[in-house]
């Protein structure tokens, strides 16, 4: 018979052994087709050539395609780590320049459904990669499901892109809105992608943080955009980030200097900045989703 103490006392001699902080960033955004997987992808890689250690989680649970963007076919994913059938290190691939992808899992619904023990596995399977990590990106489905929603509240920073159509906008400033009002997150930053020259990044950024900061209490900081680039869609083809496939492009170019600001950010030195506290947040979130 399994002693909940036993969790307890275990779980709090993890906490013990302080793992450095993890900067743990949440790519969202409040519309399909604005490319935030991609830049997801393309980040993860500019910030492995940097030299640091990257991992990033698929969490689209309806229609994953991180994988199908790096041309890898995982065996297994973040499902058979909550199932208690596999580790992380078990399920993560390894894609360019050393980015680890950790495959999304059937249904982020799974996690209110863990019992005590197998919740604590899961922790416990994030925190034992810490000490070999220093940045996770999270990539979310488009939209503002549970999920999505749960995903957002449990990282530390959140990237919302947006892109030069009315319905991006209206949708970013509609997810921004019910992280303020409904969770109270108030920082976000946002990115401008498939832009037509650096000044249309600036005015999309401007658009949306006139509304916002008129009409909710939040601070919106611009941290960079991407232009449209033909090399784009042909790196998508090829199934390779476009920062190894057309490295010279504008848009890696831009991908890099992005990677960069986000080298830059103060990593917040507190409990969220912890994977596995990432993890429990998430578990407490759908938990709590479950039993509204």
């Amino acid at each position: 018979m399994h002693n909940p103490n036993d969790q307890a006392s275990g779980i709090r001699k993890m906490r013990q052994i302080k793992p450095k902080p993890v900067r743990v960033i949440a790519v969202t955004s409040g519309k399909g087709g604005v490319g935030k997987t991609n830049l997801s992808v393309n980040l993860g890689v500019a910030l492995s050539q940097m030299g640091r250690r990257v991992a990033l989680l698929d969490a689209d649970m309806g229609l994953a395609n991180v994988d199908i963007l790096l041309g890898l076919s995982p065996k297994y994913n973040l499902s058979h780590v909550l199932q208690g059938e596999k580790t992380l290190e078990d399920i993560m691939l390894t894609g360019p320049a050393g980015l680890k992808v950790i495959p999304a899992s059937s249904g982020v619904q799974q996690m209110s459904e863990l019992n005590n023990i197998e919740q604590a596995g899961v922790i416990r399977a994030f925190s034992e990669i810490d000490q070999n990590l220093d940045v996770l990106i999270v990539d979310t489905a488009a939209g503002i499901s549970s999920s999505v929603v749960n995903f957002a509240r449990a990282c530390q920073e959140i990237i919302v892109v947006v892109c030069d159509e009315p319905t991006s906008l209206t949708d970013a400033y509609a997810y921004i809105k019910l992280l303020n009002r409904d969770y109270g997150l108030n920082k976000f930053h946002v990115v401008a992608n498939m832009v037509q020259s650096v000044q249309q990044g600036q005015q999309l950024f401007n658009k949306l943080c006139k509304v916002s900061e008129k009409y909710l209490d939040v601070t919106l900081s611009y941290t960079g955009a991407v232009p449209f680039d033909e090399y784009l869609r042909k790196s998508v083809q090829k199934q390779t980030p476009v920062l190894e496939a057309f490295p010279r492009s504008k848009a890696a170019l831009a991908i890099r200097n992005l990677a960069l600001n986000i080298d830059r950010w103060p990593i917040k030195i507190q409990a969220g900045g912890y994977l596995e506290f990432f993890v429990e947040r998430m578990i407490e979130y759908s938990t709590q989703e479950d039993a509204a």
